[in-house]
């Protein structure tokens, strides 16, 4: 992945920006989180996703306590420079709920994912 960021971004007034994490293989959009500047240069200098978390206040690496790694194999930012695409090989499930993706349910509440590990056995 390159480390090269030649377009100009909008981290806004709080210093974040949206980046939505996307199956690079099956393009299924797997959760939304806000990156700041140091969460986007650790991601492009690892290749492992990294955000920044709003309610702890801290950097994280995608997957840090499951295991459950986000490997960025692009980069992607929208005609404003104020939202990402990160494309992503994600190893085990992308939700803290334990299903693949964080969009796992319909409007009406209908259950359409799949919940791929049992967060119990993984948050402790």
């Amino acid at each position: 992945m390159s480390t090269d960021t030649s377009v100009e971004l909008d981290f806004g007034e709080n210093g974040l920006i949206p980046a939505v994490a996307q199956d690079v293989e099956t393009d299924e959009i797997l959760m939304l989180a806000y990156v700041s500047s140091d969460a986007l240069a650790k991601t492009q200098n690892t290749g492992i996703a990294h955000y920044y978390s709003r309610s702890r206040d801290q950097l994280w690496k995608k997957g840090e306590s499951s295991g459950h790694l986000q490997y960025v194999d692009e980069v992607r930012i929208d005609c404003d420079g104020d939202a990402l695409i990160y494309r992503v090989t994600q190893e085990g499930g992308a939700c803290h709920t334990g299903y693949h993706s964080c969009f796992y349910r319909t409007i009406e509440g209908e259950t359409i994912g799949e919940q791929v590990f049992d967060p119990e056995e993984i948050y402790e």
